[in-house]
Formats: C-alpha cells, structure tokens, sequence
C-alpha cells in the first residue's frame, strides 16, 4: 500500500542544521567486531548512568525478577489496597532476602522522588559502569541507541523502553548535558533498565567515530534527510540510532559523522514528532529490516 506524498518530515526534534546526507552511506563494509539522589538533577554527578533509586510498581517487579543488582531495602507506603503486582514483589523479595519496610503515607510522599511513585521505592546498587567497548563485546550483533543529548527524563525512559522491546543490545548516553537514568527515567522504562545494558561516553560524535571502526552503521534522525527511515539499506548489519536532543535535533558534529541520516515523512498539519514517537517508530522499522533478513 502507498504511503501517499508526505507534506513534511521529522527526525528526532525541532529545525536541523546542515546537507542531509543520502541513505547509501560512506561504502563502509560492515565487520563485527552512594547517597541516593532527592532530585532528579544532582550537583555531583556519577561517572556512572545512575539508576539506583527505582519507584513504580512495574520498574520494582522487574528489578528484582532481573536479579542482576543488589537491592538494599524496598520501602512501601502503608496505606495502599492489596495487588496482585504487590504480592508477587513481596514474595520476590523474600526469595531474594530483601528488607521490606512500610511507612506512613505522609512519610513515603517525603521520600518520593518521582511524582507519581504508586506507593513503592526501591533502593538499590546502581547501574554498571560500562563502556562503549562492553556494549560490542557481546554475542548479538549490534542494534543501539545513542542519545545525543537527550534531556527530558520521561523521553529518556520511554526511548529505553521502547528499545528494549524492539530487541536493542546497548544504549549510548553522553556524560554531560543529558539526562542520567533518574527515578522518573527508571519509572517510565518500566524495567527495561534491568535488561539493556547502558554505556556512559564523554562525547557522542567521538563515540559515533569508534562505532564506525568497529564496522557499524550509524543511522542519524532528523527531520531535514532525503532519505526516509522506510528506505535504509543498512538497518539488517551492525547498526546505532542516533536521536538528537528535544527540540534542536542532532548536534552538528554528530549529523557529519552518521554513515545515512533518515527522516520520518508526516502526513498531518503539525511539523514534528515527539522524540520519543519517533524513536518508536525507527526502532521498530530497523526491528522489521533484521528480522526479514533473517528469514
């Protein structure tokens, strides 16, 4: 079925800068190659992504069925009705000895950091410090995501989620002037922090120059490509998606240094995509190129 002609495009934020690039990329060859934040912005950051203050009923289930990080203590209020998710993260915690302790509600609101934290929070070991080298090392051929410069928590964690249900294999954040996996980034991921291991880097675009040597495709969004995200050729080898930041879209150096940059057509009357949206539908059309290769 025909698309129809798109009115305009969108990429990963607002207005972009630069030639978009064409969807045949360079000719590369493909080869394989502790003291928990109140806030969710914190004077001394870690080098680390965070992620050790967890809040949601769904994120606390999945951090201890995952089991891949110590829980310190989960802390509920004590005024909520029973729930079938509550009693299968009591039972969770039993199995894993994890103290469980139950405050009043006036109590648990001051210990909140997310604003809608369902009654429970857990504190726990913080996400490893892993580098970019620790997110090719693995068995599954690259699928990533890099953030560049990604600043709202809730985009943050709705993209990690998002990713880990297309069958990502890492995610690349920044380590400055981007968000770090906060409370209300754990809580909008809904566990996928558990299953996607995440790598801190000091810049994207000297990133994005590593992942080239290394053989893999690196396909940037944003709204003023040529090439639509429909018609990569690349997305079945080693690949990264880079998302720009909310509103200014890829950094400069980050666009120059992307083997294809794609657009997402639009067929409405607004001009752009929540970066979130539109990293959902990249995502699942890179997802959709890899599983018709493998068929």
């Amino acid at each position: 079925m025909s698309r129809g002609t798109p009115k305009r495009k969108a990429g990963g934020g607002g207005a972009r800068r630069g030639p978009a690039k064409s969807g045949g990329g360079r000719g590369r060859p493909p080869a394989r190659g502790p003291t928990p934040p109140r806030s969710e912005s914190h004077p001394e950051r870690p080098r680390g992504p965070g992620g050790d203050i967890v809040e949601g009923r769904h994120a606390v289930r999945e951090l201890l069925l995952a089991g891949t990080r110590r829980v310190r203590e989960i802390v509920l209020s004590a005024d909520m009705e029973p729930a079938p998710i509550l009693q299968e993260i009591a039972q969770l915690a039993n199995e894993a000895r994890v103290p469980v302790r139950e405050v009043s509600r006036s109590k648990f609101d001051a210990l909140a950091v997310t604003e809608s934290a369902q009654g429970i929070q857990a504190k726990a070991a913080p996400l490893p410090d892993l580098g970019l080298e620790d997110l090719l090392a693995g068995d599954r051929e690259p699928f990533l995501l890099v953030m560049d410069g990604i600043t709202d928590p809730g985009n943050l964690g709705a993209m990690l989620r998002t990713g880990e249900c297309a069958g990502v294999t890492g995610v690349i954040l920044p380590r400055h002037r981007a968000a770090r996996v906060t409370p209300t980034v754990a809580k909008a991921a809904q566990g996928a922090i558990e299953h996607v291991p995440i790598a801190t880097v000091s810049g994207v675009p000297k990133a994005l120059g590593q992942l080239a040597q290394a053989g893999v495709w690196t396909i940037g969004l944003d709204a003023a490509a040529d090439t639509e995200i429909y018609d990569i050729t690349v997305a079945d080898g080693p690949v990264a998606l880079v998302l720009g930041a909310e509103g200014k879209g890829l950094s400069r150096l980050a666009r120059e240094r992307c083997d294809v940059v794609a657009s997402i057509p639009l067929l409405g009357v607004l001009d752009s995509l929540n970066v979130s949206a539109a990293a959902a539908i990249a995502c699942f059309e890179i997802a959709r190129h890899r599983r018709t290769s493998e068929r």
